[in-house]
């Protein structure tokens, strides 16, 4: 049995993902406050390269925090197109090399032949263009701005009016990284009354979403049947990862972008933002159908 399936068939998380690495290190510190120096004790969010290597070959090298990696490779697999579903994933291995110089993790996934023919494809054709410096793509043309639109499963018109308001004041309750090091992102998800089910940290703001929605793939949740909740603000790239998966709406605290707002128009994705126990501005992203 892979760690997928050993995973799906316990219900309980991969070891590796949350007893080896706390997500936080301690150091001493010199605190200032004013004219006055003291000695402390602090906690640092942790910072790891994760190396992600489908079928033997490395695609991507991420900065993350080295928790929930098993997720957080399934959901950056699907979330970036690698992959349609959780079964073109037939194994995951997840190795932590703590020792040395560079502590960093490795994720091995085995894929399915079609998927990686095409990421070996997308490979080729990186090698070949000339960089324009947008957020690591290589060419315009290879943005992927053209969503399929979310279905309309109704799930939106199920939402209770305080349920933006009712998770947005318990979201602080599931950053327990955040409190301990005021460093880290959340991404959160949550159900039609806004009771959060699933939360995730993480000091990049993708890959906690991307740990989210692999918890999603894993535990074989409805990603039609919830909302994503950010303690972010909203770039077009994660409105983009939600919507490849269906989620129909996503909640941040920050602002959003033009380019954001744009995605989820074309994607149907209903885009809230500056969210607050008392408030929050909707962008009129989504209409309900006639």
């Amino acid at each position: 049995m892979n760690s997928q399936e050993s995973r799906q068939a316990t219900g309980q998380p991969h070891p590796v993902d949350t007893d080896e690495q706390p997500g936080a290190v301690q150091l001493e510190v010199r605190r200032h406050r004013g004219a006055a120096v003291e000695t402390v004790t602090d906690h640092v969010g942790q910072e790891w390269p994760v190396a992600l290597v489908f079928n033997g070959i490395s695609h991507a090298v991420m900065m993350c925090t080295p928790r929930d990696l098993e997720a957080f490779a399934v959901g950056f697999a699907i979330s970036e197109g690698i992959v349609e579903r959780g079964s073109d994933i037939q194994d995951i291995e997840v190795e932590l090399h703590d020792h040395g110089e560079l502590p960093h993790a490795e994720v091995q996934l085995q894929v399915v032949q079609q998927a990686f023919a095409g990421l070996k494809e997308k490979r080729r054709a990186l090698a070949g263009r000339t960089g324009c410096g947008v957020c690591g793509i290589e060419s315009i043309d290879l943005l992927d701005l053209k969503p399929q639109r979310v279905p309309d499963t109704g799930f939106l018109q199920r939402l209770a009016p305080d349920a933006i308001a009712r998770a947005a004041r318990a979201l602080p309750e599931h950053q327990a990284l955040t409190r301990l090091t005021g460093g880290l992102h959340a991404a959160a998800w949550c159900d039609a009354e806004g009771a959060i089910r699933y939360a995730f940290e993480d000091v990049g703001r993708h890959n906690a979403l991307d740990k989210l929605i692999g918890q999603l793939v894993l535990d074989r949740a409805d990603t039609r049947d919830g909302f994503v909740f950010l303690s972010s603000r909203a770039s077009y790239e994660l409105v983009r990862k939600a919507a490849r998966v269906d989620v129909p709406m996503v909640a941040t605290i920050s602002a959003p972008s033009s380019l954001a707002i744009a995605i989820a128009r074309e994607a149907g994705v209903r885009l809230v933002s500056f969210c607050r126990e008392g408030s929050y501005v909707d962008y009129d992203t989504w209409q309900p159908q006639a």
